[in-house]
Parts: structure tokens; sequence; C-alpha cells
């Protein structure tokens, strides 16, 4: 019996590998140029990181984490995000000592244990940035303009830019009793997960997608109203920084996020072709988890977004991949006798820089060419008695079938010149 993938897993075959590499590559080019580093934190972290970072209450702790105990009993979970383990590292190596400032960006597998459906997946691929010691809005606004840089980079349209402000614990304290009164009287038309949160986290409700919370939700007072001087002033000139740049973005006052150490900016960039689920990124600020952390005061600011998803959406707007640059050469023997010379011949050309590869089973000068036309090699050597006794190769274009025979000593040269 075969064993089967994971449910809400997925194998990223080769055929769809120059996809990512695409896609990878333009994030690392628009991050870098906005003067982002990248960092890679283990895959696995103690769970108290998680519990404290992303919120007790947060669906992802309470739900989605996968959690197992190492040999001695230590709680460890697979990540579900990435900034709690910057953050982390951050603390750890003291990174504040050099950079007042640091800006960073991942890339990498992240994973959370929900209910797989289109563009969602039990193991997943995130981006994220964040930048870790300023208040500055214009930050807020340029994390914002740095993820719509990557979806214009890789030609995504009809994005829509989501803001909001979820204030400081201060302001926010105020509001989340004014929601606590108004729901108290519509608890009846709350989902069973929602009735729950009523007491652990009120400001999660806000988040629900299911139809009968929604109409309650738009009902509800909304935190602008709350917001203290502070908090308003900045939301103020997050705005302004993003219009002063020609920005487009919409006003969703109820917009939460799902982690609880969001504090003043949030934001979403949604795709309508994502249907329910349309966000396909995400983030806002975080000034008070380096401390939950155990650090000092820190204000940050990040974003992240699912490379799955995005690749989604691109196929749907039936954005044009690059087409594969396919292998350089394909060296095909005519004789078993003939493999010794060809396998060296093969390591020549590698030297030289070019992709090149031969069949190392004993099928027949027929079934190599098909081979190498299957796998879009660009050229065939063809290593025979005849042409070797010459100190000659034939060299085969296989796009327009012409064929020339090339002297060894020439061969580097002659194959440059073709490929390049």
């Amino acid at each position: 019996m075969i064993i089967r993938i994971p449910k809400g897993t997925q194998d990223i075959l080769p055929k769809d590998i120059s996809k990512w590499y695409y896609v990878e590559n333009k994030i690392r080019e628009v991050l870098i140029k906005y003067g982002y580093q990248e960092i890679r934190t283990p895959i696995f972290e103690y769970t108290e990181l998680f519990v404290r970072g992303v919120g007790d209450s947060s669906d992802i702790v309470t739900k989605e984490m996968f959690t197992f105990l190492d040999r001695k009993g230590r709680s460890l979970t697979l990540r579900p995000e990435g900034t709690a383990a910057v953050v982390r590292s951050y603390l750890e190596n003291k990174m504040s000592r050099v950079y007042p400032v640091l800006k960073l960006f991942y890339l990498g597998p992240m994973f959370r244990c929900e209910k797989p459906q289109a563009g969602r997946f039990r193991q997943f691929h995130q981006f994220g940035i964040e930048v870790i010691g300023t208040k500055a809005p214009e930050v807020d606004a340029e994390v914002i303009i740095a993820s719509i840089e990557v979806y214009k980079k890789l030609g995504l349209k009809n994005l829509k830019i989501m803001i909001n402000s979820v204030g400081c614990k201060k302001c926010r304290a105020i509001y989340v009793q004014k929601l606590k009164e108004s729901l108290k009287d519509k608890m009846d038309f709350l989902c069973l997960e929602c009735k729950d949160r009523y007491n652990k986290n009120p400001l999660r409700i806000l988040d629900c997608k299911k139809d009968s919370c929604q109409k309650v939700i738009k009902k509800m007072p909304t935190i602008n109203e709350y917001l203290c001087q502070d908090c308003r002033q900045h939301f103020t000139e997050v705005k302004s920084y993003l219009d002063s740049l020609g920005i487009k973005y919409f006003i969703e006052p109820r917009l939460v996020r799902g982690l609880d150490y969001y504090t003043k900016t949030t934001f979403e960039i949604i795709s309508g072709e994502l249907g329910a689920q349309d966000a396909i990124g995400g983030g806002g600020r975080y000034d008070d988890l380096i401390e939950e952390l155990g650090g000092d005061s820190t204000p940050a600011v990040g974003f992240a977004a699912g490379i799955e998803r995005i690749i989604m959406v691109m196929n749907q707007q039936n954005i044009e991949w690059p087409k594969d640059k396919g292998l350089d050469i394909f060296i095909v023997k005519v004789k078993e006798t003939n493999k010794d010379m060809a396998f060296k011949l093969l390591q020549k050309v590698r030297d030289a820089g070019l992709s090149a590869d031969m069949d190392y089973s004993s099928k027949s000068l027929k079934s190599q060419m098909r081979l190498a036309h299957k796998i879009g090699a660009k050229y065939t050597l063809i290593v025979g008695e005849e042409e070797l006794a010459k100190n000659m190769v034939t060299l085969r274009n296989m796009q327009t079938k012409e064929q020339k025979e090339v002297e060894m000593d020439n061969l580097i040269d002659e194959l440059t010149l073709c490929i390049n």
C-alpha cells in the first residue's frame, strides 16, 4: 500500500518549482531594495513563545497549533506564523545593540491545523517583513507600500488595501467595554465560538466570518470613535503618507486581524479572486509584543502573506509565467562503448558553466533523442565512433533540427556562442 501525503499538505513538483523560484526571487528583489535583511528562524520553537506572543485566546493558539513534547517532556510547536520567532531572535541575539532600527524579512514554511480549503494548507509558505525599533507612522506606510510593490512586481491586479487602527491598550480597553455592553443583549445571535470569545477576547468577535455574527457586528460601535489622541494622530499621519504617494486605500473600521498582538495600524490586502477568504496578505503595528516576550518596550510593525495564495491568484488572473530555461545540453551516446567519453564530455560542459545531462541507461539513440526533447534540452551533443575518430562531435539544435560537426577543441566556444 502506498503511503499518502498528510491532509492539508502538498508536494511542489518539478514542473511547478520554477513558479516558486520566480515568486521568491521577486519578493527578495523588492525587499532588499527597501533595505530589508533576510532572517531564518527554526521551524519549531518552545510553545510558550506562541502562547505569549500570538495570544492565549487566539484561534491559532486554542485550535490550530501543531504541538508535541520532546524526549525530555518540553512542549514544542511548529511555527504557525513568523513574527513571534523573529522577535525572539531579535531579543536573544541582542540585535538592538547593532541596529537601533532593524528591517528584516523571512520566507519559509508555517504550520496550522485548520480546515484545508482553496489556497489554505496545514503546511503553507509565508513571506513577511518586520521593522523593529521605531513608532514613526511613515514606517507603517512604507510597510504597506513595500507589500503592494511585491504584488505589482508579480503582475497582480485588482487588489484593495483595507486599513484600520485598533488603538493602544488604553483606548482599546474603553472600546472593549463598550463593545461588550453593546453585545450583551445580542448573545443569542452569536455563534458558539463568539459566545466564548465574549469573555475571553471580545475583539475576536469582529473577526468572525459567520453570517449570523456578521449581522450583529455591523450594528456594533467601531473603535475609531474611541481612539485616544495619540492613536488618532498616528492613524491620520499613516493615511497622510499613503495619500502623498497616491496610494488608494479603504478604511475598514472593524478590521482587527486574527492575532492578539496588534496595536494601532492594522491592514489587509484583498483580492476578489479568493472569494470569502479574500485576504492575500496583511499586517500591522505591534508595539507591545517585544515587551510581552521579555524585552524592553520597543515599537514594531510588520506584514505577512501566503505564497500559495499569491500563486493561486496569479493563476486565476492568467498572469504569464516566465518560461523555464530548460537544459542547455543533453549528451547522446550512439553506442554503449562511447559512454566513457560521453561522461567526460558531460563534466567538461558543466565546468564551462552550462547545464547538461545524459541518459545513464542503455537506451537506443532514438530513445535518447526523445528524452532530450521531453526534458526541453536546447541542444544535443551526439557522441559517435565516427565523429570521435575525427576528434569531433555532432551538435544538434533541438528546435530547428539543424546539426553540424564541431571539433572538440572548439566545442566549448561553439556551445557558449549557441546558448548565449
